[in-house]
């Protein structure tokens, strides 16, 4: 896989969640994607960076465009120091909450992925990465 570009964004406070969605729009449009998969990888950035920011305590974004032989997509990284997520299984789940919420970021966010990794540990924070293809 080739790295063709990447911006790392702070994600400290809550206005922050919109200049990631606004990075990631840009960069979708830039590659060429579709407005619908725009919309897919947008949504799926704005969960990611809400949790990183209420359940992490903040951290960062990192939104890299990739090559992969023929196919090109949009890799972001989701990267916190926080306390981590004690049963990842559990968080997976369609109605898993801890902040009152619906429940479907980290499940939603896999949905609208083409790939989708979470390496977390209680106390050690917790990295999400996902990637979509054009």
């Amino acid at each position: 896989m080739v790295l063709l570009s990447a911006d790392t964004l702070p994600l400290e406070r809550d206005e922050q969640i919109v200049v990631v969605r606004q990075a990631v729009r840009q960069r979708a449009i830039e590659l060429g994607f579709s407005l619908v998969d725009q919309t897919k990888i947008v949504t799926a950035a704005s969960e990611l960076a809400r949790n990183t920011i209420q359940h992490g305590g903040g951290g960062t974004a990192l939104i890299e465009a990739v090559n992969d032989g023929a196919r090109r997509g949009l890799r972001l990284t989701f990267e916190d120091q926080g306390p981590g997520i004690a049963d990842i299984d559990l968080a997976m789940k369609d109605g898993f909450t801890t902040a009152g919420g619906l429940g479907l970021g980290l499940s939603g966010a896999k949905r609208l992925s083409n790939e989708f990794s979470i390496v977390s540990a209680p106390s050690r924070g917790t990295r999400v990465v996902i990637t979509r293809w054009k």
